[in-house]
This record gives structure tokens, sequence and C-alpha cells, in this order.
């Protein structure tokens, strides 16, 4: 997908196998969506331009891995604009984390926030499972322990109501953060840090909160630079590194 003037751009979706089954953090666009394109909206269509490829969904992509779809016993959500939360639906079964101040929102969206949540992407009633702050911590984020202490939700709203990032503890002991929509391109944790424009002003337009979001992204700028060695903090659209984690 890609707004007007900006790079080509992703839908980072990881998949995590652990004992109990397969985890999912994030879901890109469902089946359902390319069934029936028209529930995402003109305007989103229109502006961002995305490519719907069956074989990109993630239940396609599951499959290709050789794994079956009904394995994925959860979910874990950024949060639920339309591109992130259109595959839940894909798989039925799985119960879905996330933020509640998000789902909230999502459930009950204020006239600006409709557009961005498609609400046939649950009308399958998943099972929620509904996180909030509490006392845990992470390298000095709160955070909520989502699966265990190996898969944590870190709420860093401003992007939406209840937007999050969720980090996975890696095999070697360090972790990945997959930090959803808290920032659209890789050298906005960079040193020095930069953005395009177009991706500046859209991030701007997108947020419910940009000064949240702002304090946000300096938080996340200041974890990689002083534990750049443990944590990778990755986005949900940036190619560039999803192409480099691929590799």
């Amino acid at each position: 997908m890609r707004p007007p003037l900006a790079p080509p751009m992703v839908a980072h979706v990881l998949l995590l196998e652990r004992p109990d089954g397969l985890v999912l953090v994030d879901t890109g666009f469902g089946t359902a969506d390319l069934a029936d394109r028209k529930r995402l909206g003109r305007p989103f269509l229109t502006m961002v331009r995305p490519a719907l490829d069956a074989a990109e969904t993630a239940v396609a992509q599951v499959r290709a891995l050789g794994h079956d779809p009904a394995e994925v016993t959860d979910i874990v959500l950024t949060h639920l604009d339309l591109d992130h939360a259109g595959g839940i639906g894909d798989f039925p079964n799985a119960r879905i984390h996330v933020h509640a101040t998000e789902l909230g929102a999502a459930k009950r969206p204020t006239l600006r926030e409709k557009a961005r949540y498609v609400q046939g992407q649950w009308a399958h009633h998943p099972l929620w499972a509904e996180h909030r702050e509490g006392g845990d911590d992470w390298f000095g984020f709160a955070s909520v322990k989502a699966l265990a202490d190996d898969v944590v939700i870190v709420p860093l709203h401003g992007h939406t109501r209840g937007h999050s990032g969720v980090a996975v503890r890696r095999p070697d002991g360090g972790w990945l953060l997959h930090a959803g929509d808290a920032f659209f391109h890789g050298d906005q944790v960079a040193e020095p840090p930069g953005c395009p424009a177009s991706l500046a002003a859209f991030q701007r337009m997108m947020a419910v909160d940009n000064k949240a979001r702002v304090a946000n992204l300096e938080r996340l700028q200041e974890l990689a630079r002083s534990h750049g060695d443990e944590v990778t903090v990755i986005c949900a659209h940036d190619k560039g590194q999803y192409d480099a984690l691929r590799g």
C-alpha cells in the first residue's frame, strides 16, 4: 500500500511459534476484505491504494509456511485500524488480544474515528482478551503481559486511542518490538532521525492525539539509542525494515 508521494509500504505481520500454538501479531487485510473491497471505504482505497492479493493474506502465508491456520490460538493486535485487523476473521477460534481502550474506541468510535474501523472485520464475535496498563515495566515503558513474559503489550497511544506496540522475546534473549503505527519509516528511530515529508504529514493527519504520538516516538528513539543491542524496533509499514528482517 502507498499513500500519495510516499515510498512503497507493507503491512508487517509476525508469526510466532510457541509451545502452545501459533501466535500472530497483527493480521493485515483478510480474505473477507478482498471479497468485499468496498467495505474498506472509498477514501482509504483511493488514498492508500492497497495491493489486495489473496496470496499475501495472513491465512495464506500461514498455510504457505506449512501450518494449519487452526493452529493459530492467539492474535495480538497493535490496534484495530482496518489494515491491521482485517484478517482476524480468518482465524475465528483465536483469542484476540488488544488494549481495552482501543477496543472501546473501535466499538464506539467518534465521528472522526468511524472511517478507520470496519465493524465487519469482527462481526464473527471473536473472543476478546482486553488488556490494561498494570504494574509491569518493559525498558521503562508501562506494559502488560499478553502471553506469559515473552509477548508483551506496550502502550504507545496517539495514532489511535489505545494504540500499542507488541514486544516479542527472541530466541537469542533479545527483543523485537513491533511498534505498529507509532512511526511509519525506519529512519524515524535512526540517528539522526528522518522521515519523508509525505509520511510525516500522513502521521499527523491520522493521529487522534498527535502530542501523545510524538512523545511516544521520542521515547522509541531513545529506546533505539540506549538499548539497540537488546531491542530491534520496527514499525508496521516500512518495507526496508521488512526486507532486512526477512534477509
